[in-house]
């Protein structure tokens, strides 16, 4: 499913997030020292490969909300762009972090001139963001930063089960086109 918002293509797929060959940079649901673990990060690292952790040795460690840029490695997108999402119920005001991941990664992207992102649920899994909540303010806040994207024409949310994309659609198809 799409719907285009101010000009920028916003999807949902259900995927693996590392074998994304048709966006130029993918989005890491990263924990705080930017290693590999379980879940996203474990799936990009492993697909990256060790030169990735290396990379991120030097930026780490990032608090909740904050996106930092590296290369892609043996990944098929030429940049990964990690983001710390807020532990449920533990970082607090847990939508406002959540939204400034998704608004720090699109900034990265517009500095960087990437095209096309492709994003996970953040903070839904092991962080235990309800997936409702994480889907509204995922797509809400690339539906506010879409009329100022001048880099960015694709937005991609890949989804790894048919509910979380079935929940992401949801919202999507509830935001009003701007």
């Amino acid at each position: 499913m799409h719907k285009e918002i101010s000009r920028v293509l916003v999807e949902c797929v259900q995927g693996d997030i590392a074998s994304q060959d048709d966006v130029t940079a993918v989005v890491n649901a990263a924990n705080s020292q930017l290693r590999p673990g379980g879940g996203v990060a474990g799936a990009l690292h492993q697909k990256a490969g060790p030169g990735l952790e290396e990379e991120c040795r030097p930026f780490a460690p990032i608090s909740p909300g904050e996106a930092v840029l590296t290369g892609g490695h043996n990944l098929p997108s030429r940049y990964v762009i990690h983001c710390l999402g807020p532990v449920y119920g533990v970082d607090k005001p847990e939508e406002e972090l959540l939204a400034r991941c998704y608004k720090r990664a699109l900034d990265l992207a517009e500095d960087h001139h990437i095209e096309s992102i492709a994003f996970p649920a953040i903070s839904s899994g092991a962080f235990g963001f309800p997936l409702d909540k994480a889907a509204q303010v995922a797509l809400k806040t690339v539906a506010d930063a879409a009329p100022g994207l001048r880099q960015v024409k694709k937005v991609r949310f890949v989804l790894f089960s048919r509910e979380q994309k079935e929940v992401f659609e949801k919202a999507l198809n509830s935001l009003g086109s701007k």
